[in-house]
C-alpha cells in the first residue's frame, strides 16, 4: 500500500475534482479562469487549514507547466529563494509556493520583492494570518489576495465518501456509519486535512471507521496536529466563541491553552481588538479601548508579563454584553455598494467648494440635524442599523 499519507494521495490535480471555494473557483470565477486560459500571476492565498491552499497552488502550476519550488517560510530563507530564482529559465516559468509566507521576516519579503516585481518568479503565498498585517506593503502590492472560506460541511462529507472509497480499494467491506461520518464533518470545523487524517490514522490502527475508532485516533497524543496548524486555528476559534456566549470561564482556559503552547500574544490580542467591534460593538464601546489596551501591553512588555494583561482583557470581554448591530449595518451597507455601485449622492450633501458647484446644487438645502433620509435616492427606505 502506498506510505504518502492519505490526504497527499486524494490531492486533485485537476481544477475539476477540487471541493469547495465555489466564489474562486466556480464558472467564470478568477481561479477558474486563470486555470482555463493556462496562465498564472504572483497571488497569495488567506484562510483556515485545510481548505485547499496548496492543492490551489500545485493544481495551477502544473497546468502551467511550470517549475513548481515547494517551501515553507519556518524552514527557508534567502538561500532557498536565491537558488530557485538561479534555477528559473526563459524557457519554463518558475513558481514558487511559499507555505506559512507570514513567518519571513521584513528582510526575508524585501530579498522576495524584486525577483517579483521583475517577473523572475511567480510567488504563491499561503496564510491562515491577514496579510495587511504580515505581509510588507511593497510585496503586498504585487500579489492579488483571494481569501479561502473554511470548508462547508456538505464538502467535507463529499471529501470523507473520497477517502473511503479510496480506502475501500484495499478493505472492499470498509464503510462509515452515517452517525460516525456526520460526527466526523462536525469535529473537522471545515478542515479537510483534520478530517482525512483522522479517517486514515483510524484506519491504520483498528481497520474500521466508526466512531469509536475515530475517537481512539484522536485521543492518541501522537496523532494530535501542529500547535501552528489545526490546534492552533480551533483554538482561537474556540476563545472566540467563548467570549461570544460569555463564558469566563472557558474564555480563560482556551486563552491558556494558547499561552502555554508558545502563541504569539499580538495574535490573540489582534483577535481581541477585533472581536471588541464586532461582537460587543455599542453594547460597551470602551470595549475597543480596553482591547487596545490590551495589544499596545502586548506590544510593550511581552511574555511572560502580557499574559496577565491578555487574562484581563479576555474576562472584560467575555463579561461584555454583546451588539453586533453596527457590525451587522457596515456589512449590509458594503453589500449594497457592491451590487449597487457607486449611487447618485443627493445634491444637499456633496461637497461644495467651487462657485460653479453652489450653482449646480451642491449644499443647497442641507440641514445638520435634518431627518431627512441622505442615503441616495434607490436607498433612500434602507435601513442598515437595527437596535
Amino acid at each position: 500500500m502506498n506510505d504518502q499519507p492519505l490526504a497527499a494521495i486524494l490531492r486533485p490535480l485537476s481544477l475539476d475534482d477540487f471541493i469547495g471555494q465555489e466564489h474562486l473557483v466556480g464558472p467564470g470565477m478568477p481561479l477558474r479562469q486563470l486555470y482555463d486560459s493556462s496562465s498564472i500571476f504572483s497571488m497569495v492565498f488567506w484562510g483556515p487549514p485545510g481548505v485547499g491552499k496548496t492543492t490551489l497552488a500545485k493544481i495551477l502550476a502544473h497546468r502551467l507547466g511550470a517549475h513548481l519550488v515547494e517551501l515553507s517560510a519556518v524552514s527557508a530563507g534567502k538561500a532557498d529563494i536565491a537558488l530557485a530564482v538561479k534555477q528559473s529559465t526563459p524557457l519554463q516559468k518558475t513558481v514558487i509556493f511559499l507555505d506559512e509566507i507570514h513567518r519571513f521576516n521584513k528582510a526575508q519579503q524585501d530579498f522576495l520583492l524584486p525577483h517579483v516585481e521583475q517577473g523572475t518568479i511567480t510567488l504563491i503565498g499561503a496564510t491562515t494570518e491577514n496579510p495587511s498585517f504580515e505581509i510588507i506593503s511593497p510585496l503586498l502590492s504585487r500579489l492579488r489576495v483571494f481569501v479561502l472560506k473554511e470548508l462547508e460541511p456538505t464538502h467535507i462529507a463529499k471529501i470523507v465518501d473520497r477517502a473511503v472509497a479510496h480506502l475501500r480499494r484495499v478493505s472492499p467491506g470498509l464503510k462509515i456509519a452515517p452517525a460516525a461520518k456526520n460526527w466526523l464533518v462536525e469535529l473537522s470545523n471545515g478542515d479537510a486535512r483534520q478530517a482525512i487524517t483522522m479517517i486514515d490514522n483510524a484506519f491504520h490502527l483498528y481497520g474500521r471507521l466508526d466512531k469509536v475508532s475515530l475517537t481512539n485516533a484522536l485521543q492518541n497524543r501522537f496523532l494530535r496536529f501542529d500547535k501552528q496548524g489545526d490546534e492552533h486555528y480551533n483554538t482561537i476559534s474556540a476563545f472566540i466563541k467563548s467570549m461570544r456566549a460569555g463564558q469566563p470561564d472557558a474564555t480563560v482556559y482556551y486563552l491558556a491553552r494558547m499561552i502555554e503552547a508558545g502563541e504569539d500574544p499580538l495574535f490573540i490580542a489582534r483577535r481581541m481588538v477585533v472581536f471588541a467591534s464586532e461582537d460587543i460593538g455599542l453594547a460597551q464601546p470602551t470595549a475597543l479601548v480596553v482591547a487596545n489596551a490590551v495589544f499596545q501591553a502586548c506590544q510593550q512588555i511581552g511574555y511572560p508579563e502580557c499574559q496577565e494583561n491578555l487574562a484581563h482583557g479576555a474576562v472584560y470581554l467575555a463579561l461584555c454584553k454583546k451588539d453586533r448591530s453596527a457590525y451587522d449595518a457596515y456589512f449590509a451597507a458594503l453589500d449594497d455598494v457592491k451590487k449597487l455601485g457607486n449611487l447618485p449622492i443627493p445634491l444637499e450633501v456633496r461637497n461644495a467648494p467651487t462657485k460653479l458647484m453652489k450653482q449646480l446644487g451642491y449644499g443647497k438645502g442641507y440641514q445638520a440635524y435634518s431627518d431627512k433620509s441622505f442615503l441616495p435616492e434607490k436607498l433612500n427606505k434602507k435601513t442598515y442599523l437595527r437596535k
